[in-house]
């Protein structure tokens, strides 16, 4: 609806009989925006006498020119409607108005007569104006700004409404036609348009432009999602300024990594992982944007086994090991190995009572999506004292008297051990790892330990047996029963020898026979006779050797009786392949038959004589030289025993058949010269005989001759 027309003006006219004409524009300036409807409103008069035949309007009459109607103006096609009633008002509707229409409307008026039309001048000036935004062309952030909405005329009564974006505002500040913003923000920029309340058209809109410093900075991650280590990451700054940003500075943490409005990783690597921003920069101010996470996801690396306690192990001791590995996500599953040999299965592998045995290489595996990773091989060296300590004999099998022998310990220990003592039996004998026996003798067996100690302790070894093997020695003859032999008896001969392995043969041999007369450890002489008389002699054999033991028999005139018995004489090896046997001198003290070995360790058994025939010593074979060599016979003085023997077992008799003189008789040549030998058993036994008969003179003669 068009706005009350005030009235503007009033015309009046006197016709030629007195009638009036008046018109009356309601407006007669009307400012119309540009595109909206106006109206042009008015009343009107006329002679009484004079009827209205028709009523249009016109615009700017000439004078002179015959008006128009203007529904009829094309350029007014459609766009005007001229409405009267009977009152005499009239009016003007035109719509979409255009800058055009912008001339002086006039309302004409026809009646009946030819000279009674009437032009309504001056008529309604119609003005057409736009609306149009001025502001400021930049306003920096902060400021204050007024936008105004101007026209080219004055509309009546406007109310402005303002646009911002196309949406109205609503809570900014409009005076008249201004638009106040009181603190400038970069929220403020924007396109603005201004319109007229109750009228559709808008102005043309207008760009507010606010300079202010970066804002809304931000950081996109291109690819998204997980970023695994090897990969390229690009970084791109995103931020709102005006002017637009200058300088882009990216930094890792508080460090300066690169200068662009994007930051490229090419080859990712987990040192890159971190919070990155971006500070973006123009001439009002900068900015940083919120950090941004960088997770770089990788298989474990830098995988290491720490040891707990650390320093020596010691056996039996508690040990905890360690796994430690860099690897994101981080490590989900951890292998232990011994060697080539999974020993476990968690973080930490405990030994709580660790033993020699658990000695050697570990290892740590570590795993997690993205793969897995050995750590470097660590060493548990377990100290511990001695053990499994042992004794090598060397050479293995039979020992034999007079070889050479070599005992060797061994031992597990760690630290290795440093001190080794030898024991026989508990006796020390030896230090060091080895104990050396160059000439073995049968005293050297029995059992023997070594001991071996380290820094832990120590530790005795199982004991070993020398069990050293020798031929028959100290072979020795008894008779029993001791004392006098009478003619029918019995007599028990007895073997006895100290050999290793025992003995296995014992042969028994009559002096002068080529035949054995008996074997076996004893030799029985069942109702003795004169036949029987002789030097009687035993060998002993075992696995090695044989040595021979010798006992002289007369039955008729001597009683033999035993004492202390020492070995007659060892004859050679059976591996020397000597023939013949060493044999063991013969003295006669105190009427007592004594037998000695070449060493002078004397054997004895006493003689009593009865009749004029006496016991003589016996030749014995030579060992070496398979010649004879002969025995000494001594007589130092009546009735003195042999050492160690009794007395008891000489009878009385016979110390009342031997003369009672004092005599010496010993060979003044060795043994072993064959013909000294040969002349001195001839004398002896030709002095024994003349010694029974009492011929005192002709021993004493036979020992001058010997001498001589």
């Amino acid at each position: 609806m068009a706005p009350p027309l005030p009235l503007i003006f009033l015309l009046m006219i006197v016709g030629a009989f007195g009638a009036e004409w008046s018109v009356k524009y309601n407006q007669q300036e009307i400012c119309a925006l540009k595109g909206s409807t106006v109206f042009m409103n008015g009343t009107y008069t006329h002679p009484e006498r004079l009827t209205v035949t028709e009523t249009f309007w016109d615009i700017d009459l000439v004078q002179g020119v015959e008006p128009t109607d203007l529904s009829e103006d094309p350029d007014y096609s459609g766009r005007v409607e001229c409405l009267t009633d009977e009152q005499k008002h009239f009016s003007l509707k035109l719509s979409d108005v255009m800058k055009k229409d912008e001339h002086q409307y006039c309302f004409r008026i026809i009646t009946n007569e030819e000279k009674e039309k009437w032009a309504a001048t001056p008529g309604v000036q119609l003005r057409v104006t736009e609306l149009h935004v001025e502001t400021p062309e930049e306003v920096t952030e902060g400021e204050t700004a007024d936008l105004t909405c101007k026209t080219t005329c004055n509309l009546t009564d406007p109310t402005f409404i303002w646009y911002k974006n196309g949406r109205p505002l609503t809570t900014k500040t409009i005076k008249n036609n201004q638009l106040h913003l009181q603190t400038v923000s970069s929220e403020d920029a924007g396109s603005y348009s201004c319109a007229v309340r109750g009228h559709q058209l808008n102005s043309t809109a207008h760009n507010l432009r606010v300079r202010y410093p970066p804002k809304n900075v931000s950081v996109s991650i291109s690819p998204s999602g997980e970023i695994v280590e090897g990969s390229s990451v690009t970084l791109t700054c995103s931020s709102d300024a005006n002017p637009p940003v200058k300088n882009y500075t990216w930094f890792k943490g508080s460090t300066s990594v690169e200068e662009g409005k994007s930051h490229n990783i090419p080859k990712i690597r987990s040192e890159d992982s971190g919070e990155y921003t971006c500070q973006s920069r123009n001439e009002h101010g900068e900015r940083n944007s919120n950090a941004v996470q960088i997770n770089v996801t990788y298989p474990p690396k830098n995988v290491s086994v720490s040891i707990s306690p650390s320093g020596e192990i010691v056996e039996g001791s508690s040990v905890n090991l360690t796994c430690s590995s860099d690897a994101n996500p981080p490590v989900k599953n951890y292998t232990w190995f011994k060697g080539s040999t999974s020993v476990g299965k968690e973080k930490n592998y405990s030994i709580p009572n660790i033993r020699s045995e658990d000695s050697g290489e570990y290892t740590c595996q570590s795993r997690n999506d993205h793969g897995e990773r050995r750590s470097t091989a660590v060493q548990i060296n377990v100290t511990y004292p001695p053990k499994n300590i042992s004794v090598s004999i060397s050479p293995s099998g039979d020992i034999v008297e007079g070889s050479s022998v070599t005992l060797t310990c061994s031992s597990d220990a760690n630290p290795p051990v440093k001190i080794y003592t030898w024991f026989k039996g508990s006796t020390s004998v030896g230090e060091g790892k080895t104990y050396s026996i160059p000439n073995i003798r049968s005293e050297d067996s029995g059992e023997y330990t070594c001991q071996g100690r380290n820094e832990h302790g120590e530790r005795n070894s199982t004991a070993v047996q020398i069990n050293v093997a020798y031929s028959p020695k100290n072979v020795s003859v008894s008779i029993s029963p001791s004392g006098e032999i009478v003619e029918g008896s019995s007599v028990n001969l007895t073997c006895s020898s100290d050999a290793n392995p025992p003995v296995k043969i014992y042969t028994w041999f009559k002096e002068g026979g080529t035949s054995p007369v008996g074997s076996g450890q004893n030799y029985s002489i069942i109702n003795i006779t004169a036949d029987h008389t002789g030097l009687y002699y035993c060998e002993a054999q075992n696995d090695l050797a044989a040595l021979n033991g010798t006992v002289m028999d007369d039955v008729l005139y001597t009683t033999i009786t035993h004492s202390t018995s020492r070995p007659v004489q060892a004859v050679a090896s059976a591996d020397s392949g000597a023939d013949d046997g060493l044999y063991a001198t013969v003295s006669i003290q105190n009427d007592e038959v004594t037998s000695t070995d070449q060493q002078g360790e004397p054997q004895y058994a006493s003689v009593t004589f009865h009749h004029h025939t006496a016991a003589t010593g016996k030749k014995r074979q030579d060992g070496t030289t398979g010649q004879q060599n002969y025995a000494n016979v001594n007589q130092t003085g009546r009735n003195t025993p042999p050492p160690g023997d009794d007395t008891s077992s000489v009878p009385e008799k016979a110390t009342d058949a031997i003369p009672s003189c004092n005599f010496t008789l010993s060979a003044p040549r060795p043994c072993c010269d064959p013909f000294h030998g040969f002349i001195f058993s001839h004398l002896l036994k030709e002095a024994l005989i003349a010694w029974s008969g009492g011929g005192f003179l002709t021993v004493l003669l036979l020992s001058f001759v010997y001498i001589l």
